[in-house]
This record gives structure tokens, sequence and C-alpha cells, in this order.
């Protein structure tokens, strides 16, 4: 397994999204405004999905890309490996 220069980021945003969990539980136990939930709940799925969004296409411009380069032979698992990540964005 490779850390791309990304990672460091997708680690602080999915660590704030940790931190929205927290409070958006919080906020459930304390019977608080389902409007506001509803906004911190669409804050979290957006920060979560704009980090895989961001390890994806990391995915795709360094491990797809140095495998074609360095290996053409080996582009059939390469290609599965594309169309496979590529479901999650």
């Amino acid at each position: 397994m490779s850390t791309h220069t990304s990672h460091s980021e997708i680690v602080k945003r999915l660590k704030r999204a940790e931190g929205h969990i927290r409070s958006i539980i919080t906020m459930l136990e304390d019977s608080r405004n389902c409007l506001e939930i509803a906004q911190q709940l669409q804050a979290v799925e957006s920060a979560v999905a704009n980090a895989k969004k961001t390890l994806v296409h990391d995915h795709i411009d360094h491990c797809l890309e140095r495998a074609v380069r360095s290996d053409p032979q080996n582009a059939d698992e390469t290609i599965r490996e594309f169309k496979a990540i590529t479901k999650y964005l």
C-alpha cells in the first residue's frame, strides 16, 4: 500500500467529518431541531464524498498511470482495476 500526498488531506477531512458526526449524535440526543441536524448530516455526507473522490482521482492519476507506464504487459489488469475503482465516483 502506498501513501500519496493527498492522503494527509483526506485524513484531515475525515477527522473533521468524524467530529461533525459526534456533534450530530449530541444534537439528536439533545432533541435539537431536525433542520439543523439535516444540514449537519448533509455537510458530513459532502465531506466524505469529497474525500472519496479525491482518493479515487489520486489513485487513477498515480497508481494506475504508473502501472501502465512501468508494465505495459499488465495493461489488462490495470484496465480492470480502473473499471473497478471508477464505480465509486
